[in-house]
Order: C-alpha cells, then sequence, then structure tokens
C-alpha cells in the first residue's frame, strides 16, 4: 500500500472514530428532534452519513456514477422508519466496506480523473467525501448538544 493511500485511511480512520464516538450515546427519542422547522435531523445527518458510505463514496471508488448497492432504497436518507439501532448498523457495515475497498487503491487509481466534482482525480473526491463525513460530525454534535441543553 503507497503512503497517499495510508494517509487517506488514518484520516478516514479519524473520521469515523469521530462518528462512533458521538453516536455512542444518543437515543431513539433525539433521532427527529430539530433545534428550528428548517433545521436537519439527526436522523437525516445520519442516514445522511450512512448513504455517503454505501453509495457515493463507492461510486467515487470502483463503482461508477451509476452505482447504488442491490437493495439499497432511494428514500433512504431521513427514512422515518428506520430505528436508531439499524441506522448505527449500517453506519457500522459502510465503515467495514469502506475500510475494506480503500485497501484495493493504488497511486495509479488515486490520479485518475473522475466525472465527480468537475472532473478532479479520485483522491481528491474521496478526500472531499471523508471531509463531508468530518463535516457532518460537526452537525450531529451540534445538534445533539442542542437537544440535551434545551431540555435542562
Amino acid at each position: 500500500m503507497s503512503a497517499r493511500v495510508d494517509v487517506i485511511k488514518i484520516i478516514t480512520g479519524i473520521g469515523l472514530n469521530r462518528l462512533d464516538e458521538l453516536t455512542k450515546g444518543l437515543r431513539e427519542e433525539q433521532l427527529d428532534w430539530r433545534p428550528t422547522p428548517e433545521a436537519n435531523t439527526l436522523r437525516w445527518f445520519l442516514t445522511h452519513e450512512a448513504y455517503i458510505l454505501h453509495v457515493v463514496l463507492p461510486r467515487v471508488l470502483f463503482g461508477g456514477k451509476g452505482y447504488k448497492p442491490e437493495g439499497w432504497p432511494d428514500d433512504y436518507v431521513g427514512n422515518s422508519d428506520y430505528s436508531l439501532e439499524k441506522i448505527l448498523g449500517d453506519l457500522k457495515a459502510g465503515r467495514e466496506a469502506l475500510m475494506a475497498e480503500l485497501d484495493r487503491l493504488t497511486d495509479e487509481v488515486l490520479a485518475e480523473e473522475i466525472d465527480y466534482f468537475g472532473g478532479r482525480t479520485r483522491e481528491w473526491s474521496i478526500l472531499w467525501l471523508v471531509s463531508e463525513i468530518i463535516h457532518h460530525e460537526g452537525q450531529i454534535a451540534a445538534t445533539s448538544g442542542l437537544h440535551e441543553r434545551m431540555k435542562e
């Protein structure tokens, strides 16, 4: 494995570890709370993160623009039928699959220009999506923290 792949795996691992830590204390009743009517819920953030792990990152890695895992529902993001347990299980499965897929990368594959984000390289696209996961972690932390403070 190349040093570039190692760095991507380290950054991805840090982001996913932070997501794991943030979700440890979540409760089912927090999923649909929002600080304002216009804000996203924790359910939306978490299902969006799972969508990135299961659909968007695999598209960028090897699947191509039309890739969607078999059986993956079109209405996954924000779906109120999913329990916290299911969503967390989907996040865990997405994490495991992603980390395994990263092992397949080479410097040549990373350097390929792909049809995402205006024709950027695969490496840039992967790192941008990992930054998206980290960005949403901040929103999850803020929303769950606000929920707790507003209850006091």
